[in-house]
């Protein structure tokens, strides 16, 4: 696996807004527990860190990235809007935390956490409403990461399947929203790359996993699946499969310094107000000697 660390500012990112695709994965759970692929451990390494860190991770899904985040010893509570995707992840994670939570509600608190991360995520939430959010709830020096596996569609034959199964799903960039928001400092970027083993039966989980193909009726399912069928026995590969090749992209932006209280001066708060203790000198105050 190889990668390369830019500085680079990226075209800018959706609006943010989510359609309903971005809610559909819950009803094919079982296809997206099994088809979609894990990340490159070195690339957890880089958005993360070695050292362990307290973790919220948003659309944690069935914990394809949540239990690279666990093995490497993190602290991590794993979020998702939906309640079915988070039950499979903690059937096959019981030891991580969980919350049904959005992006753009945390219930958390502030400052909490060292790293906020999205794997495959980041491009449904509505940012206007998130980044804040996410800004609260990172420590100072804390950071927000980014991922997406994106196909290698530099390859003829996976553009082929690109063009049949749809690239919605693929890297929305998220660079110059970031490098525009005040919240946020530089974005880094790195990339990995490396395969999944796919054969007959699993090409049609990874489509049946898509957003674009759960939200069709069963007809529609069914004709998309055959397509891409047809695809897969043209390309000969049979029983042996093939060998799908990702890029992992991944981004990595520091929280922004926040304005602290200097602490330089000794006035309490009550006596900010003009609630505290009183010289006697002001008129709202009777002082009586009672020697």
């Amino acid at each position: 696996m190889s990668h390369e660390v830019s500085h680079e500012v990226s075209p800018e990112v959706g609006t943010g807004e989510q359609p309903d695709w971005a809610h559909s994965f819950g009803g094919v759970v079982d296809a997206y527990d099994r088809a979609r692929p894990t990340y490159p451990r070195e690339a957890v390494e880089w958005l993360v860190g070695q050292q362990a860190a307290t973790v919220l991770e948003l659309g944690a899904g069935t914990g394809k990235l949540t239990a690279l985040l666990a093995e490497l010893g993190h602290d991590v509570l794993a979020t998702d809007p939906d309640q079915t995707m988070l039950e499979r992840l903690t059937r096959n994670l019981p030891e991580v935390r969980t919350i049904v939570a959005s992006a753009e509600d945390l219930p958390v608190g502030a400052q909490a956490y060292d790293v906020v991360v999205a794997a495959q995520a980041f491009h449904w939430f509505d940012l206007d409403r998130a980044l804040p959010e996410i800004a609260r709830v990172l420590k100072p020096g804390g950071h927000l990461a980014l991922v997406w596996n994106t196909r290698d569609e530099s390859i003829p034959w996976v553009r082929r399947l690109g063009r049949i199964i749809g690239t919605q799903e693929q890297l929305d960039e998220p660079a110059a929203v970031l490098a525009d928001s005040a919240l946020f400092g530089d974005v880094d970027q790195a990339t990995f790359s490396h395969w999944q083993q796919i054969d007959r039966k699993s090409i049609q989980d990874l489509v049946l996993s898509r957003s674009n193909v759960a939200v069709l009726d069963e007809e529609g399912r069914a004709a998309k699946l055959a397509e891409v069928l047809a695809f897969y026995d043209d390309f000969g590969r049979g029983m042996d499969g093939m060998q799908l090749p990702y890029v992992t992209r991944c981004f990595r932006v520091p929280v922004a310094p926040r304005d602290e209280p200097t602490g330089d001066s000794d006035v309490s708060d009550q006596e900010a107000n003009g609630s505290g203790p009183s010289d006697g000198t002001d008129t709202d105050m009777l002082l009586i000697d009672f020697r």
